[in-house]
């Protein structure tokens, strides 16, 4: 309800501290309704700091995209993937190549997150370029790195949800197909039917690239950044020290070939010379992001931004957030919510519409993609079982609702990373991230209509084949 208040109150700006007094007094709330249920602060206090702990991780990832950002833009890197993005990207059908270039690229590194914040953010730019709306390209870029996120065996809720369930990773992936790919390419279908009609013309072009090349020194080398975070994530290194690198290297391309908007940036360097001017605004664009002071009033506003210290607000959202989600888990009266909600099952339908609104609500809740895929995913498994079927439909169901709506839900650790990263808030792009939108009103569907689910046989004669398999000395192989 104080959430529900605070949305009303404040609309878009809820995440600017609204949202953050409404989760503080409701995980007060929550601890007092276990205190008269004989539970004592201590023990409330655990769940909270245990809560904030599973975010931890990517709360540090916040923080190094901001850095990675304010380096990029001062490297060039981000305005080079403007200023040659506008040359081969069509405003009629830019919503839709967004889409499937994030796509893409999120199916090969498994990483939705690292795909906004690397891609989404040159995306980001060119869209202001053609004066394009920042929400639905900011809907493209989440529905496209959720494709991908969704789809890879690289990807982290992939494998927990296949892992939670008992099922194989990749027998996973196929059964996710059928939901996966309707919604998808309907989602490409309504942004190739949104795209502008109106493309600047090329004098405007010209006019952009040319105050883009005044500020900066463009060239192709200045995408290598881009290239080798890319490459880092794509060979499994760990997401938080590829950006921390990737943002190193920016700082090292600023220096190179950027060295005048570094000293501008740094601002007076008369007192600590060159060497230090250059060491200080390097620092400041980690620290501060870049302030960019063309005299151009659309490009500043484009290109100012960035920085450890943009984060900040998200991370303040994040942290509390997680910490209601904690003492919700620890008290029970998550499991007990679960448990309600499995009481009104009667068929099929009912199953698979329960496991849907139960993932999104542990979403709103928890505030945590990873507790809404395991929470539901265990306490479910017999239920499936019961219905006669197969693990792979719950595994299935937990990726259409647990893993897209999480960035659909201020509050959320996926939804603050994406409105901070792409510079939208979350409920202004949320209508437009259409394939997050549609899977799970798909996967609803089929429940209904018996389409696309397998039956409880199916694990049983799997069983008995890996089974076979291992009895034999065979490793069974995809």
């Amino acid at each position: 309800m104080m959430l529900g208040a605070s949305v009303y109150l404040f609309g878009a700006d809820s995440s600017y501290g609204a949202n953050q007094i409404a989760l503080v007094l409701a995980t007060c709330a929550a601890a007092l309704v276990a205190r008269s249920a004989g539970m004592g602060w201590h023990e409330a206090q655990e769940g909270i700091i245990h809560g904030i702990s599973v975010g931890l991780g990517p709360t540090l990832i916040l923080l190094a995209v901001g850095m990675l950002i304010g380096t990029w833009i001062l490297s060039g890197t981000v305005p080079a993937m403007i200023y040659y993005g506008v040359e081969v990207l069509n405003p009629r059908f830019f919503y839709a190549a967004s889409a499937l270039i994030c796509a893409i690229v999120s199916i090969s590194i498994g990483s939705s997150w690292t795909v906004a914040g690397t891609l989404g953010i040159g995306l980001m730019g060119i869209a202001g370029s053609f004066n394009l709306s920042p929400a639905i390209t900011a809907g493209a870029i989440v529905s496209g790195a959720y494709f991908g996120d969704k789809l890879s065996p690289m990807s982290d809720t992939t494998n927990l949800s296949a892992a939670v369930t008992g099922v194989d990773l990749f027998d996973h992936i196929r059964h996710m197909l059928w939901t996966t790919l309707p919604s998808f390419i309907i989602a490409l279908v309504i942004f190739a039917a949104i795209g502008s009609a109106s493309a600047p013309t090329p004098a405007e072009i010209a006019a952009l690239q040319e105050a883009i090349a005044g500020q900066f020194s463009i060239g192709i080398h200045l995408l290598l950044p881009l290239a080798l975070m890319l490459f880092l994530v794509y060979k499994r290194y760990p997401a938080y020290p590829a950006i921390i690198i990737s943002s190193l290297v920016g700082a090292l391309f600023a220096l190179l070939f950027q060295p005048d908007q570094v000293l501008a940036l740094a601002g007076d360097t008369q007192d600590i010379g060159r060497g230090f001017g250059l060491l200080k605004g390097v620092w400041l664009a980690l620290a501060s992001g870049y302030v960019s002071s063309s005299g151009n009033e659309f490009l500043d506003a484009l290109l100012s931004k960035g920085g450890m210290s943009s984060m900040l607000n998200t991370v303040w959202l994040i942290l509390c957030a997680l910490g209601f989600g904690g003492v919700l888990e620890r008290t029970g009266i998550l499991g007990y919510l679960l448990q309600l909600a499995l009481r009104r099952v009667r068929s099929v339908g009912s199953l698979i519409v329960t496991t849907v609104l139960t993932c999104i609500g542990t979403n709103v809740l928890a505030a945590d993609q990873y507790i809404a895929v395991a929470l539901p995913g265990r306490m479910y498994r017999d239920a499936y079982g019961a219905h006669e079927l197969s693990r792979l439909n719950l595994s299935r169901t937990l990726e259409d609702s647990a893993t897209l709506s999480s960035a659909l839900i201020p509050w959320n650790t996926c939804g603050a990373y994406m409105s901070a990263t792409l510079g939208v808030a979350t409920f202004s792009y949320a209508p437009y991230a259409f394939f997050n939108l549609l899977c799970p009103l798909i996967a609803m569907t089929y429940g209904f209509l018996h389409f696309a689910l397998k039956p409880a046989s199916y694990d049983t004669a799997h069983a008995t084949a890996q089974s076979s398999g291992a009895e034999g000395g065979s490793i069974r192989g995809y």
